[in-house]
């Protein structure tokens, strides 16, 4: 347990996504994006088709602030709509060719920030480390790795 003058693991991760967001931020913001829509994205190019309501939840972000984010990304040309065939009513968000793109250009960048973070670690410890969010993630009711 922790003394009063150690961090805890919640605040440590919380301190890491907060410090690999605003590096996401500053890699994205040159194509006009946000770190939180870059994620949509790269959620979309994993798993096309998606409604809007489940690529909030795959996004972390509530339905609210994902109506608005499709509606920039739509008018941006990254995203598309189109009907799901088993229920016309409902529409679907896929990657745009423009999105595509994007995500294409922005890879490396990425890539660059993970590599910095790890920077002080071990191929090893980038596995453990892998492996026990995953681990910790599924605890906490995440399901299983995507």
């Amino acid at each position: 347990m922790p003394t009063h003058d150690e961090a805890t693991l919640m605040y440590l991760i919380k301190q890491v996504e907060l410090a690999a967001r605003s590096h996401l931020d500053e890699a994205v913001r040159g194509h006009g994006l946000t770190a939180l829509q870059y994620t949509a994205l790269t959620v979309l190019e994993r798993h096309p088709g998606m409604t809007s309501s489940a690529l909030a939840r795959n996004s972390f972000v509530r339905p609210q602030t994902m109506a608005q984010m499709i509606t920039y990304l739509l008018e941006r040309g990254f995203v598309r709509r189109a009907p799901d065939a088993r229920s016309r009513r409902q529409l679907l968000i896929y990657l745009a060719d423009e999105g595509q793109a994007a995500l294409d250009t922005l890879r490396e960048p990425v890539r660059a920030i993970e590599k910095t973070m790890v920077a002080g670690l071990t191929e090893e410890d980038v596995q453990h480390l892998g492996a026990s969010l995953q681990a910790c993630r599924v605890a906490l009711g995440g399901g299983a790795a995507h």
